[in-house]
């Protein structure tokens, strides 16, 4: 028997760009529909959705491991177990679990060191952010909108990311709602919070700019009226992993800064 596991089957795509960026794609035999990054990994046979999987094909993969994330993936997890297939599931919502995560993950496969760095490399990358965003003159009042209806608002990573991206989100009392159904908002609410600037990335789908500035009540909002609406991919932003903490954070970051110089101009 291996010492650690050989043929992993990764349910959610961070735990797969993990494995890659740690060098070890080779042991991944399975991988989620979802899968963008990197993009070799969308050659692996596809196993599953986010709430669903095919079953038979991941047993007939002979995996030893299979990586899971979250309540919403209990079920998937529950029946593999059943099946006599070892489940990690993992439940990270914040930047810090985040890079937890990927600590754990290294230990999982014999790769601690390497995992040690690149979580180290992570975070020195988030600070640089965190560094420049604090000569912005301010902290634009920024929205970040997880679906459109019902409005749900960004979960944690997601707000703390547009944090150390320089902006201040307008719903702090809801980071620590870890579920979605905790973080669904009145648009009336929002609007009169008066976000300068809205972030969408609306779990898979695309968004459309109509559906916002067509809001009740939302034409007298600074976002709206300056246009300051911006999408960003799920794939960057609501994948609890290296994109999020690399491209992700980035691109809110560029849009803040853009924002800035659009009010320095004469």
């Amino acid at each position: 028997m291996a010492t650690y596991p050989e043929r992993i089957v990764c349910l959610t795509e961070e735990t797969t760009e993990t494995l890659y960026l740690l060098g070890q794609g080779e042991r991944i035999v399975g991988v989620s529909g979802y899968t963008v990054r990197p993009p070799e990994a969308r050659r692996k046979p596809k196993v599953s959705a986010f709430i669903n999987a095919k079953f038979d094909k991941i047993e007939a993969l002979k995996p030893d491991l299979v990586l899971a994330f979250s309540d919403l993936q209990a079920d998937l997890s529950a029946e593999l177990v059943r099946r006599g297939i070892a489940v990690v599931t993992f439940n990270q919502r914040t930047v810090a679990e985040i890079l937890q995560m990927i600590r754990m993950l290294g230990g999982l496969v014999g790769c601690q060191g390497e995992a040690e760095a690149l979580a180290d490399r992570l975070a020195a990358g988030l600070d640089r952010i965190r560094e420049s965003a604090s000569h912005f003159p301010s902290q634009p009042r920024t929205f970040f909108e997880e679906w459109d209806d019902p409005l749900i608002s960004g979960i944690r990573w997601v707000e703390e990311l547009a944090e150390i991206a320089g902006g201040a989100p307008i719903f702090p009392e809801l980071a620590h709602a870890g579920l979605a159904k905790d973080r669904i908002v009145d648009p009336a609410e929002v609007a009169r919070r008066d976000p300068q600037i809205v972030f969408a990335s609306w779990c898979g789908k695309k968004m459309k700019k109509a559906t916002i500035v067509g809001r009740a009540g939302w034409d007298s909002v600074s976002a709206v009226r300056d246009d300051e609406i911006h999408e960003i991919k799920s794939t960057y932003i609501l994948q609890p992993g290296p994109a999020s903490l690399t491209v992700g954070v980035q691109q809110l970051h560029d849009m803040l800064s853009r924002f800035h110089r659009a009010r320095l101009r004469p």
